[in-house]
Formats: C-alpha cells, structure tokens, sequence
C-alpha cells in the first residue's frame, strides 16, 4: 500500500472512531442515568450501560493508537512546518511522486 493510501485509511478510521466516542459519550451523558440501577437490567437503544461503557473505552483506545500512528506518518511535516514557523529560512518537504 502506498503512502497515500495508508495515510487516508488512517484518517478515515480515525475520524470513524471518533464519531463512535463523540456518539457514546454524548448519549451516556444526556441519555443514561448514572449510578447503578439495583434490582433490574436497562437497556438502553438495545445495549445495556456497561456494553456502552465498553465500546466508548476500546474506541477511545483504538482512537488514542491511531493518533500515534498519525503524528508517525505525518512526522517530517510536523518537524518542518514547526521549523517554518518559528526560523526564517524556510524548510520543503519532499515531493510526493
């Protein structure tokens, strides 16, 4: 897989995880009551509170993996536009063939 291509399959997991985590937490705050309910199983848009618990935790720790992954490939621009910003020589990327 080329360069161009990994990196855009990063990107577009990374942005899926992300609406999973946003989705999860929004609906556990505004949605699920906190604290445990004694004496009965709620369920909640079909799952229960701790499988919401469970996919908010591995997406946010898939997401936080990906990250990485990310600042790795994009590690050259970072250090240059970094370089950019602060000297006034100006550093260039190689170009992508």
């Amino acid at each position: 897989m080329n360069r161009q291509k990994t990196n855009y399959s990063v990107d577009l997991v990374l942005t899926t995880l992300f609406f999973i985590v946003a989705f999860t937490g929004l609906y556990m705050h505004y949605f699920i009551p906190s604290g445990i309910q004694r004496g009965r199983y709620v369920v909640y848009m079909g799952l229960t509170k701790a499988t919401w618990i469970w996919i908010h935790s591995k997406a946010g720790i898939l997401m936080t993996i990906l990250v990485i992954i990310h600042f790795i490939l994009h590690w050259k621009w970072i250090v240059c536009t970094t370089k950019n910003f602060f000297r006034k020589e100006q550093c260039e990327l190689e170009k992508a063939d």
